[in-house]
């Protein structure tokens, strides 16, 4: 089963299920559906942000600031943060903070969003080649204003933050 045929979830605004479609069903439709991100930390302070492959069916060869994906159909937020990490980044074993719920709502995407904080000094394997780049960010404020992030998790991280409040965090949902 390749991605586009993943089954994924169709959620209302409060988030009850609606339907299960295909994940290109739902890219196609711009469908609203559940993901997760997860922000990496190390014990330094400084993020892990990261550049998404080329090939990405969605912001391909932007930055991103959190790791994660779109939750499975039956897939609790958890588990989809826990593979989303290992897929992306190879990390396992690590404890996923919650740091809250956030929504995108744009005309390039629809998401619910549980956001998880990991802070660790593992080293990112980056299995699957869906990271391009990965940097370590001390001050990120500036840092965005200078790279081309994308928008979903700009928005969603700003406001549940980054594990803490940013000083001069660009306000992406105004």
């Amino acid at each position: 089963m390749g991605a586009d045929d993943e089954l994924v979830e169709v959620v209302s605004e409060d988030g009850t299920v609606e339907r299960i479609v295909t994940r290109a069903e739902m890219r196609a439709g711009v469908l609203r559906h559940r993901s997760t991100y997860v922000v990496v930390r190390r014990s330094s302070g400084s993020l892990v942000v990261h550049r998404r492959a080329d090939w990405k069916d969605v912001y391909p060869g932007l930055w991103d600031l959190a790791f994660g994906g779109v939750v499975d159909a039956g897939e609790g937020w958890l588990a989809a943060a826990q593979r989303e990490l290992a897929e992306e980044a190879g990390i396992t074993g690590v404890e996923l903070k919650p740091l809250g719920e956030g929504r995108y709502e744009e005309q390039d995407g629809r998401v619910i969003a549980q956001v998880f904080l990991a802070v660790t000094d593992a080293a990112l394997t980056c299995p699957d080649g869906e990271v391009a780049e990965v940097a370590e960010v001390e001050d990120i404020a500036p840092w965005i204003r200078n790279h081309t992030v994308c928008p979903d998790s700009l928005q969603i991280l700003a406001k549940t933050g980054l594990g803490h409040p940013p000083s001069g965090w660009p306000n992406a949902s105004e």
